[in-house]
């Protein structure tokens, strides 16, 4: 009776299939799968771009480069303005190194000569000397020379804090060089990634779309009016004074170049390259990125514009040309489109600076 009723509480045994049965449900099973990996797949892909939505989508990614170019531009000038304070505190603590060691070495012929002559007590060489007139005289001399020595060990220990002073403060410099070139890369991969992404939307474009992409961002940027104002005689421009003139001349002799950027000349330029190299051409330095080049002259009201005047755009002042009079400027508008000249009307206006 046990045995029975052991028997009869046991679980029956779960049966597996077999033979057809299990590939039957084996089907089964990997189709539902797939159904439901394909129904997730579904669910998080993005939803078919029409041309226009990437046309929008593509115009982002040129700003959000241009934008990422000034933060490397202006990584780069720091980076570079690293580099030079660093080789010019290697350059000082080479030469007062020279110094240092020029003096230790007359030190040292100076202790040698000392050594020398302390052999005898002093009483004894005023003794010892015929002439003991001359014997006092020397040592007043003597006396007189170790003072000035004493002045000599003195500088030594200032020129040697002074070396150490200016190695820790060259590789404080060098510590803040690692950071900027960090910063420059950053930024670099930044504008390489958002070209690289606007590259992959236009690819999702037909021949006939790209083209058509291209038409309407040569007319936004005012393609039309380069070919259109070529013709125009620059010494017409009615620049305030002959270095604007100069600037403008210059800016309508870059029509046409490439877009590069980073560049600043003399083959491809950048927006804030082509404004720093037509003012460097009249004789004025300007500082590198779109956000410096604002506050490098006097601000001018929009109705007081006149040529050679730098133009900005976008709050976050991330584009520049140079005003040429009419409404109009000379400027470099992104990867594609070579150096043009377009109405400022065509971006949001963020504010302009009269250089001189």
């Amino acid at each position: 009776m046990a045995a029975h009723r052991t028997a009869a509480h046991r679980k029956p045994k779960q049966r597996l299939f077999t033979g057809p049965a299990a590939r039957t449900a084996a089907t089964l099973a990997l189709a539902g799968a797939a159904s439901a990996t394909a129904f997730e797949g579904a669910a998080q892909a993005d939803p078919q771009l029409t041309p226009a939505q990437v046309r929008s989508k593509v115009d982002r990614l040129y700003h959000d480069a241009e934008a990422a170019t000034e933060r490397y531009n202006g990584a780069k000038e720091k980076a570079a303005d690293s580099e030079k304070s660093l080789d010019a505190l290697r350059d000082e603590a080479a030469r007062r190194t020279e110094r240092l060691n020029a003096a230790r070495d007359a030190l040292g012929s100076f202790a040698t000569a000392q050594y020398r002559s302390a052999g005898i007590d002093p009483a004894v060489r005023l003794a010892l000397s015929s002439d003991p007139d001359e014997y006092l005289e020397r040592a007043s001399f003597e006396d007189r020379a170790g003072d000035r020595q004493a002045g000599a060990v003195n500088g030594v220990r200032r020129q040697i804090n002074d070396i150490a002073q200016l190695r820790a403060e060259a590789e404080d410099e060098l510590s803040v060089l690692a950071s900027r070139r960090a910063d420059l890369e950053k930024h670099k991969n930044a504008v390489r990634t958002k070209l690289s992404d606007a590259r992959k939307l236009l690819a999702t474009l037909t021949a006939a779309q790209r083209a058509d992409y291209e038409r309407s961002a040569d007319a936004s940027h005012g393609g039309g009016a380069v070919r259109a104002d070529r013709s125009t005689p620059r010494g017409s421009v009615n620049a305030p004074n002959a270095r604007a003139a100069q600037a403008v001349d210059f800016a309508y002799g870059a029509l046409g170049k490439p877009y590069v950027w980073g560049a600043t000349g003399p083959s491809a330029y950048d927006c804030s390259g082509l404004t720093q190299a037509a003012w460097r051409d009249a004789g004025v330095s300007l500082p590198r990125t779109t956000y410096t080049q604002i506050n490098a002259g006097r601000r001018v009201d929009r109705s007081e514009l006149a040529p050679g005047d730098l133009v900005f755009f976008y709050s976050g002042i991330t584009h520049v040309g140079l005003y040429i009079g009419g409404g109009q400027m000379i400027h470099a508008p992104r990867p594609g489109a070579p150096v043009r000249i377009a109405p400022i009307s065509e971006m949001p206006f963020a504010g302009a600076t009269r250089v001189a």
